[in-house]
């Protein structure tokens, strides 16, 4: 690192860590009310920005106690985003940490060993919903914004944090950072490079995937089960069709040669999750079944592409049901006499598709330089988890790269936790990433 640069390192400093706990334990104080499951939870993310507020707005312009910009916007009430400026001497030269996202998803106090909705501390252990997903970073980076404020380093990059409302659920539209790129507030983002401060365990996440959520519902025809050539068995219909799909989709979209470049832990797949069928006696054979499942798609093949694939396979199925694999001398999927055949409808939820950052930015080899120095190591890795937001905002220009310093393993989970220590780490990552943007390219 340029002496130049060091020398900014030291005077922005380290985590203030009492400061940091204190934040945080307001926000976990109103995890319980930042819920995100509508109808019956809609999550007040106001709630966290006032908390954030009250820790900003004394170096902001609008006290004038410092250079600190602050926009708090919002699309419906009591659900706001939050845009923080710090400005630079340069104009157009940027770098933004986005996607602090003021919402958690649920948890049932019943099923922790410990209280979800206060924070709780087990030496380094900081304990509650929302210290890995997402608070935890609602308050390192508003922690940033702050020291900044303070100290006010001459910077020639402006420094932007977003924290944005409903990331967990988009069943209500038209809240978060979806209308901040549609109202072009974060245009100017696109100069430089945009971090997206929503993943765990201390590394750059460089790809992630796409997600097709199906549905099959399978029709055959009841009838009793001692009679078993006069039916046709929805779930062996089932089994034998699904096991067609499967084998013709991991024919045609194969391991990628790139999840090896990325680092992903799997190729696509696509897999049943869910079964059912209308109850009956154990004497039945069932004339109907569905089956749910998803495509977890790498980010090397197109979401549009696999759609079509499986309503082809679907299609052909059922137009040669009778060569269909069955299931035992009288296992059969047409009634010629009855004039009735075995038949396969397929239906797709919403769709998303996955996100392979780009490798040649020079904001990921900044992200890379700062872990490794800080962490001690660098290993960027991939997942075919969703961030369906991350692929919106680099379809419409932004160089996004992703790190978050949570657990992984606590991620969604119950009796959620974070690392103070990892907290520590991510923020002199973040004064790393910031000192080195300022070095000539």
């Amino acid at each position: 690192m340029a002496s130049s640069s060091k020398a900014l390192v030291g005077f922005i400093g380290s985590l203030d860590k009492d400061s940091y706990v204190s934040l945080l334990s307001k926000l976990i104080g109103e995890s319980k009310f930042v819920q995100n499951n509508p109808p019956e939870l809609i999550p007040q993310e106001d709630l966290i920005v006032k908390h954030v507020l009250e820790s900003l707005r004394p170096y902001s312009t609008e006290t004038g106690g410092g250079p600190l910009v602050i926009n708090h916007v919002a699309y419906h009430s009591g659900r706001g985003n939050l845009i923080v400026e710090y400005p630079g001497s340069v104009p157009g030269k940027i770098l933004s940490f986005v996607g602090m996202h003021m919402d958690v998803v649920t948890a049932n106090p019943d099923d922790w060993e410990f209280d979800p909705f206060s924070l709780s501390i087990d030496g380094d252990k900081l304990r509650g919903r929302g210290t890995t997903d997402c608070l935890g970073h609602v308050a390192l980076v508003t922690e940033l914004m702050k020291r900044l404020g303070q100290t006010k380093p001459a910077l020639k990059s402006t420094v932007v944090a977003v924290f944005i409302a409903s990331e967990e659920n988009s069943s209500i539209p038209g809240v978060g950072v979806d209308m901040l790129v549609k109202d072009k507030l974060l245009d100017k983002l696109k100069s430089g490079p945009l971090y997206w401060i929503d993943t765990a365990d201390k590394q750059p996440c460089v790809g992630t995937g796409g997600m097709i959520p199906w549905k099959i519902h399978f029709t055959g025809k009841l009838f009793h089960s001692g009679l078993a050539h006069k039916a046709i068995n929805a779930m062996e219909l089932a089994m034998e069709g699904l096991k067609e799909i499967q084998a013709r989709f991991y024919r045609d979209f194969p391991p990628h040669p790139q999840e090896k470049v990325y680092g992903f832990a799997t190729p696509s797949t696509m897999k049943p999750t869910q079964w059912s069928y209308p109850a009956g006696g154990i004497n039945q054979i069932p004339g109907e079944c569905t089956v749910c499942g998803d495509v977890r798609l790498t980010p090397f093949y197109e979401v549009k592409e696999v759609i079509t694939k499986l309503q082809e396979y679907v299609d052909d199925i059922n137009s040669n049901i009778e060569k269909l694999e069955t299931r035992g001398p009288v296992s059969k999927y047409v009634l010629p006499d009855e004039n009735l055949r075995g038949r396969l409808t397929l239906s797709f939820d919403e769709a998303s598709a996955g996100v392979a950052c780009n490798l040649d930015s020079p904001g990921f080899h900044v992200l890379c330089k700062a872990t490794e120095e800080v962490v001690g190591h660098v290993k960027p890795y991939s997942i075919t988890g969703t961030l369906p937001l991350i692929r919106d905002l680099k379809d419409e220009g932004f160089d996004v790269q992703t790190s978050g310093y949570g657990l992984m393993a606590t991620y969604h989970a119950k009796n959620e936790y974070c690392l103070l220590t990892d907290m520590c780490q991510g923020f002199d990552v973040f004064v790393r990433i910031i000192s080195q943007l300022e070095e000539p390219n």
